[in-house]
C-alpha cells in the first residue's frame, strides 16, 4: 500500500509539507503542489479520496440536512437522494439537525471542513443569507421544502396550497359539512401553504370559525391533542384536513379513544403520502412525490458540482389525492 512517506520520497519533499498539502492547513509552494499532486496521480495515493479532492477539486462526497430523521418523510427523501447519489459514485453524508439552528450552523462548518461537494438542505430555520454564502464558496445547494424567492438558490417544493385545495374539496365531495383543520408549524413554508388553502376554501361557510383550526407541530403527538381539542369545542365536526400524515395518524387514534367511528362519522385526510401500511384504516392523503422529489434533488445538486447549467429558481412538483380507508 503507497504511504504518505512514497509520496514525500517521490517527489524529494518532507512527509510534513505533503502533508500540509493534504490537510490544507500550510503554506506549500505552488510548485510543489504541482509535483505533490502528480506524485499521488502516479502513486494512486487515495488517503480518504484526498487525491481526488486536489486533482480535481472533489471529495466525491455530498451531504443531506434533514430537520427530524423520526418523521418518516425524511428518510424516503434520503433514501431517493442516496440512490442518485451513488449511481453517479458519490460518497452519502445524511445530517439530522433535530431543527435547531445551531446544530445546523455545525454541521454546515464542518461539511465545509471536510471539503463536502455539494449539500441539500431541507431546513425550516435555514435563511437565504447563509445558503448564498455556502455558494459563494463555491459549495453547490439545493434546497427543498422552502422556497427563497428573489435568491439564485435551486429549489424543490411540492404545490402545497393546490393540496390543501384538493383536500378540502375532497371531504366536501364525500359529503363532510363542517371541515376542521390540524395546522403544522407556523413559522414552515409548506404548513401556511395548506392552512392557507383551508382558510381560503373554508371562510365563506357559515360554520366557518377560527376555532376549528388546531395546532400540531407536524408530530403524531400533537396530531391527537390537537383533534381532542377541536372534537371537545365541536363535536359536530364531520371532517378533518391535516397539515400532515403524522398529525393525521394522531388524530385518527383520538377520535378511536373518543369512540368516534372513521369514516362513517368523520372524515379524516392527510398530506404528505408517507408509508403508512401499519395504520387502519389506512389515510387518504394528498401525496407528494417524495422519491421523485429526493432524486431531483440530487440530480441538480451533481449538475451544480459539475457546473452543468441549472437554473436557480424554485421547481414546483405537483401533488395527488390518494383515497383510502379514512374518507
Amino acid at each position: 500500500m503507497t504511504t504518505i512517506r512514497d509520496v514525500s520520497k517521490l517527489v524529494g519533499v518532507s512527509v510534513a509539507t505533503v502533508s500540509r498539502l493534504l490537510n490544507q492547513s500550510g503554506y506549500v509552494s505552488k510548485e510543489a503542489e504541482s509535483a505533490i499532486v502528480a506524485a499521488i496521480q502516479k502513486l494512486n495515493y487515495k488517503p480518504n479520496n484526498i487525491a481526488r479532492s486536489l486533482a480535481g477539486k472533489k471529495t466525491a462526497a455530498v451531504a443531506l440536512m434533514v430537520p427530524d430523521i423520526l418523521n418518516p418523510f425524511f428518510p424516503e427523501i434520503a433514501r431517493a437522494a442516496e440512490d442518485a447519489a451513488a449511481a453517479e459514485g458519490y460518497t452519502f453524508v445524511l445530517c439530522n439537525t433535530d431543527n435547531n439552528p445551531v446544530k445546523e450552523k455545525r454541521y454546515i462548518e464542518t461539511l465545509i471542513n471536510k471539503q463536502i461537494d455539494g449539500i441539500i438542505i431541507s431546513s425550516y430555520t435555514i435563511q437565504a443569507e447563509q445558503i448564498i454564502a455556502l455558494q459563494d464558496r463555491s459549495i453547490p445547494v439545493v434546497a427543498i421544502n422552502k422556497p427563497f424567492s428573489g435568491y439564485p438558490i435551486v429549489t424543490i417544493t411540492a404545490a402545497n396550497q393546490h393540496g390543501g385545495e384538493l383536500a378540502v374539496s375532497h371531504l366536501q365531495s364525500v359529503g363532510c359539512q363542517k371541515i376542521a383543520h390540524i395546522s403544522g408549524p407556523t413559522d414552515v413554508h409548506a404548513s401556511r401553504e395548506r392552512t392557507l388553502a383551508y382558510e381560503e376554501q373554508c371562510k365563506a361557510f357559515p360554520w366557518f370559525t377560527p376555532s376549528l383550526i388546531g395546532y400540531g407541530n407536524f408530530t403524531v403527538a400533537g396530531g391527537y391533542q390537537a383533534m381532542k381539542d377541536i372534537y371537545k369545542k365541536h363535536p359536530d365536526v364531520d371532517g378533518v384536513f391535516a397539515g400532515n400524515d403524522l398529525m393525521a395518524a394522531g388524530a385518527l387514534k383520538a377520535l378511536i379513544e373518543l369512540g368516534v367511528k372513521v369514516p362513517e362519522q368523520v372524515k379524516l385526510i392527510g398530506f404528505d403520502g408517507i408509508r403508512m401500511e401499519m395504520v387502519y384504516p389506512e389515510i387518504t392523503t394528498i401525496s407528494q412525490q417524495i422519491y421523485s422529489v429526493g432524486e431531483t434533488a440530487m440530480n441538480y445538486l451533481i449538475r451544480l458540482i459539475n457546473n452543468e447549467p441549472v437554473e436557480r429558481k424554485n421547481y414546483e412538483f405537483d401533488v395527488e389525492l390518494l383515497y383510502k380507508g379514512t374518507t
